[in-house]
């Protein structure tokens, strides 16, 4: 008669033996699964469904070959069966994620458990700074939550400093700021000139209302942002005269970009509230 696989009981966190990697204490997907009612086929269908949710090194280690045998040899109180070839270990923050997935209380009160218990090694002392009113529940996902916004300031930061990288690779000299702001999603070009008036980036000579505006630098943005191209006018039968044109530096294309992400350019009406950088108009020709 074949003898069929014992499942694991739940061993309460406070009596699970412990299991050090890299000065860390983890879990195995079998105690994990145990522990949170769940199966070890659950959380590895969890953590492949959502792997962008998890950091190799600060959510779990991935072990295989020798570094499987070393660990079954150094904690042989621990289930680990002979014949596995890999095994994955969990962090407290990697069984947070997990507690979250599952979503449930007998989860949630295991993990409370894990971290008061297992995860936090006597003689730890809380910071004064930690509310004691959160729970443990609450502690977790003020982690997850904080690692997610961190890593969406990341990934919007690298985001703009490569659109940045791309503006300045093609960046023209002597493009003028509608010329430059005609790459920005949405932006109103016609109303640019005289938002840089308003900002002190330009100014206009013109003094007739009636007459197109004759705009020059001013001398907050010159040298800064911008710089004057000087063209030499000569009308027939009339006297030479020469013509400014305001002009971006490759810092002022920069600043530029950046007030455009935080919302302060005149957008359009038809505007479809996307911040995007039209490659297009900044793509040599040819290629």
């Amino acid at each position: 008669m074949m003898a069929m696989k014992a499942e694991l009981a739940p061993v309460a966190a406070r009596d699970l033996q412990i299991i050090e990697y890299r000065g860390q204490r983890v879990v195995t997907t079998e105690q994990l699964a145990a522990g949170y009612g769940a199966t070890e086929q659950m959380i590895t269908n969890n953590f492949n469904r959502n792997k962008s949710r998890f950091v190799e090194g600060k959510h779990y280690f991935k072990l295989s070959g020798e570094d499987v045998e070393i660990l079954r040899n150094s904690f042989r109180g621990v289930q680990i069966s002979s014949k596995a070839r890999s095994l994955t270990l969990w962090t407290e923050r990697g069984a947070a994620n997990h507690a979250k997935m599952l979503e449930t209380d007998q989860a949630w009160g295991y993990h409370e458990d894990l971290v008061e218990f297992y995860f936090t090694q006597r003689g730890t002392i809380a910071s004064p700074s930690t509310p004691l009113t959160l729970s443990r529940k609450e502690l977790a996902l003020m982690i997850i939550e904080a690692e997610e916004r961190a890593e969406a300031a990341a990934l919007e930061t690298r985001t703009l400093s490569a659109t940045v990288e791309s503006l300045e690779k093609h960046f023209t000299k002597g493009m003028t700021i509608p010329a430059f702001s005609k790459a920005l999603n949405g932006v109103n070009i016609n109303k640019m000139m005289w938002w840089a008036s308003e900002r002190g980036w330009v100014f206009n000579e013109q003094r007739d209302p009636e007459k197109d505006p004759r705009w020059r630098v001013a001398s907050y943005a010159r040298d800064k942002y911008l710089t004057e191209d000087q063209t030499q006018i000569t009308p027939h039968g009339k006297d030479a005269f020469t013509k400014f044109t305001p002009v971006l530096l490759e810092k002022g294309c920069h600043r530029l970009y950046q007030l455009y992400m935080k919302g302060e350019l005149p957008m359009k009406k038809t505007w479809n509230g996307a911040y995007l950088h039209d490659k297009a108009i900044y793509t040599p020709e040819g290629r």
